[in-house]
Formats: C-alpha cells, sequence, structure tokens
C-alpha cells in the first residue's frame, strides 16, 4: 500500500466511512507488518532486526485496535468473524 488509498473514501457518510477508515487502517499496518518482517528476514544486522520486529509487533497491536473498534460498530462483521473462528476450529479438532 505504501501511503495510498486503495478506494477513494470521500463520498462515503457515517457509519460506512467508520467502518472503510477502520478497514484502511487495518490494510495499512498489515502492509507494514509485512514490509518490517521482510526486511528483518533480509538484514544481518542483528540490532537492525531487532528493531524492525519490534516495530512489526507494534504494528500487530495497532491491527488489534482497529479491529476492536470495527467490531463494535460493525454487527455483521463481528458474526462473520465469530463463523469463521467456529469453521476452524471445527475442521481442525
Amino acid at each position: 500500500m505504501l501511503a495510498k488509498m486503495p478506494i477513494g473514501l470521500k463520498n462515503l457518510k457515517g457509519e460506512t466511512l467508520d467502518r472503510e477508515i477502520l478497514r484502511t487502517g487495518i490494510i495499512a499496518e498489515l502492509d507494514a507488518i509485512n514490509l518490517y518482517e521482510q526486511m528483518a528476514a533480509m538484514t544481518e544486522n542483528t540490532e537492525m532486526k531487532k528493531i524492525l520486529l519490534d516495530v512489526a509487533r507494534e504494528e500487530k497491536t495497532h491491527v488489534g485496535e482497529f479491529q476492536t473498534l470495527l467490531l463494535r460498530i460493525d454487527e455483521e462483521q463481528k458474526k462473520e468473524m465469530e463463523e469463521g473462528k467456529k469453521e476452524v476450529d471445527e475442521e481442525l479438532a
């Protein structure tokens, strides 16, 4: 993603806008996690690797924050996430 909005948000309003802002935030954080973890895998500098992986962990916290807010305002998302968890649990039982 690298600082580009994946969709236009200007025409959205209210909860629809809020949901898309949170989803865009999640996308950005996941993109950052991937970038930092890939760079950490590439470097041989142990100090850089340590910091990159620490920053990636912080981004994972941000994903959790955005996801928590999204689940508070999007009942369908909450229901489907619970359904997904149920399906995985059943498949792996």
